[in-house]
């Protein structure tokens, strides 16, 4: 077995073989995958279509576990769809009360963390509070896309190993980079963050401390926000969930 696919199959084999798609949406920001039984979950939309997709047909009606196999496919725009698919059965208001996770947003990923003096790493665009770049002795944001003051992505080689507490976009899943994200951390406490996060325990014992995340509780606010290609945060239609190692 490839090391950098026991992420997407931790994910895959965690995906019921009951549960089918029966609805997607897919927006600027936000991709939705909803199953037979009314649940949606959601990914931030990941572009790049230069691959052709793994899958010819439509995900209507296919089981969610084939749809979530997509996870490993070089078409972004499909593995956007898959890892959505793939949280509308995993990211549940069940199995959140059967992990005992639910976490209030206020932050909802460093919950009891003590951040003071710490170098902190952040990849992706997370709204982390105001107070976590206070208290650390150093604060950096690396991104695929920089905004003024962020690291380009390439930085990761050269700032994650000498930090000691890393954030990841959980969109790092679908462009494929996690897996080399978490080496690069691998000395560092590592939380995997944002709503495309998957509940997915299984994910704990490969090298990420913390997933945070979100359960879609409102399907049909979210769909209007995608349908309106309304950028920002979802986190207003759903409850912030997050389970610890």
């Amino acid at each position: 077995m490839n090391k950098h696919s026991k992420i997407y199959d931790a994910i895959i084999n965690s995906v019921p073989e009951s549960e089918y798609i029966a609805h997607t949406l897919a927006g600027d920001s936000w991709t939705l995958a909803e199953t037979g039984k009314g649940r949606a979950g959601i990914a931030m939309t990941t572009l790049g279509d230069s691959r052709p997709p793994m899958f010819a047909e439509k995900p209507a009606g296919m089981k969610a576990c084939q749809v979530a196999q997509a996870l490993m496919s070089w078409n972004f725009n499909e593995a956007s769809l898959a890892l959505a698919a793939a949280n509308a059965c995993l990211n549940t208001e069940a199995r959140m009360k059967e992990f005992g996770c639910q976490e209030p947003f206020d932050n909802y990923c460093v919950r009891g963390l003590d951040l003071a003096g710490k170098k902190i790493g952040v990849v992706g665009h997370l709204g982390m509070p105001a107070e976590i770049r206070e208290v650390a002795a150093e604060y950096h944001i690396l991104e695929l896309n920089p905004q003024p003051g962020d690291y380009p992505a390439s930085a990761c080689e050269w700032i994650l190993p000498q930090c000691e507490i890393v954030l990841i976009t959980g969109s790092s899943i679908t462009n494929k980079t996690l897996p080399r994200l978490l080496e690069l951390c691998r000395d560092a406490y590592t939380i995997l963050a944002g709503p495309s996060v998957p509940l997915c325990p299984a994910l704990l014992e490969l090298g990420i401390d913390r997933l945070a995340g979100l359960v879609i509780t409102d399907a049909g606010g979210i769909k209007k926000r995608i349908t309106s290609n309304i950028s920002g945060p979802p986190y207003e239609f759903g409850q912030s969930f997050l389970i610890v190692r």
